[in-house]
């Protein structure tokens, strides 16, 4: 409207154009006017600190005794002392004035851990294991399940049941399935969590002499190591399975024995196209998923009008399998 009247008002009366917009000519003097920026001064308070009170909070979070401590805690700590200086809020505003509100306290610095990137194109690349505890008959006893577990097949290479948690049992079963599925030297990596047994130096030797590479998950990061725990859900979840095994260590054995068969040789796994553990492991995956495809084309010869997406397909094994894949990874 202003513009519209600034591109007439050369060849028209001011007024009766002013009138046929409805804008009255204040209106329109007020808008052309320059508008001074507005300055606004604030009025110091009259409770603020002086120069020389700032100046004396100033040291003392300066000081020595409190350079690493919170405002809060600088405060508490003056008043038992019986010395007063300004509130907790104040102090920040003074720290803020200076450019220093961050975290005051001395706190440990953890180390950087590299995340964990693993890729299996076959068995007996990459095995992972951890403990999990199984309730026994009386409350905090437990019994330990140790299981080794290949990030390719998801077949239960190795397990144990004992009673403790060490890592001589660890170095065990460890050597007893490297020999029992005859790994060569440098063909093999186990990855676990950072547990003591697993972290321990006389397995670190074996592992060494054994021509194994070791491989650990970062702290406090269940992610690094989602095969075992999707196989400990399996066995917890499993009918059967008790909240506590009453008979005790060898009903907890006993358990074991036939879970781990049931689980190996007639668990079919949705992540291996519903192909049991041992068919992957031990080469049988293409025969089984070709005999399927020629089921199936059977049946979409005889009826054809119940395949309503088409002729049917099954898929193939995923080609590579990781624990952290890298970014430029391809799904498979």
């Amino acid at each position: 409207m202003m513009l519209a009247i600034d591109e007439h008002g050369a060849g028209v009366a001011l007024q009766p154009l002013c009138a046929a917009l409805n804008v009255s000519r204040e209106t329109y003097y007020r808008r052309r006017r320059p508008r001074k920026p507005k300055v606004t001064t604030r009025r110091r308070s009259p409770r603020a600190l002086c120069e020389s009170e700032r100046r004396e909070v100033i040291n003392v979070l300066h000081s020595e005794r409190f350079v690493d401590r919170a405002p809060a805690e600088v405060v508490a700590t003056l008043l038992d002392e019986g010395t007063y200086h300004c509130s907790t809020r104040t102090m920040y505003r003074v720290l803020a004035a200076e450019r220093e509100v961050r975290e005051r306290r001395n706190q440990t610095r953890h180390p950087h851990y590299a995340k964990p990137e693993l890729l299996a194109t076959g068995p007996n690349q990459v095995w992972t294991w951890d403990i999990t505890k199984l309730l026994g008959r009386e409350k905090w006893s437990y019994f330990y399940l140790y299981v080794m577990l290949d990030i390719y097949s998801r077949y239960a290479v190795g397990w144990l049941l004992a009673s403790s948690e060490n890592a001589e049992l660890a170095k065990r079963l460890v050597r007893e399935t490297c020999d029992r599925q005859r790994i060569d030297p440098g063909a093999l990596t186990i990855h676990s969590d950072r547990g003591a047994p697993m972290t321990s130096r006389t397995l670190s030797q074996m592992l060494a002499d054994l021509g194994v590479e070791k491989s650990l998950s970062r702290p406090h990061t269940s992610n690094d190591n989602p095969f075992i725990e999707s196989h400990f859900k399996t066995l917890k979840y499993a009918p059967g399975f008790p909240h506590r095994f009453e008979g005790g260590f060898y009903q907890a054995l006993a358990h074991c024995r036939r879970f781990f068969p049931w689980y190996n040789d007639e668990h079919r796994h949705s992540g291996l196209r519903d192909l049991t553990p041992a068919d992957v492991h031990f080469g049988h995956a293409d025969h089984v998923l070709a005999r399927r495809e020629d089921i199936m084309r059977s049946a979409f010869a005889r009826h054809p009008e119940r395949f309503v997406a088409g002729r049917p397909h099954i898929n193939a094994l995923p080609s590579a399998v990781y624990i952290n894949p890298p970014a430029t990874a391809v799904s498979h």
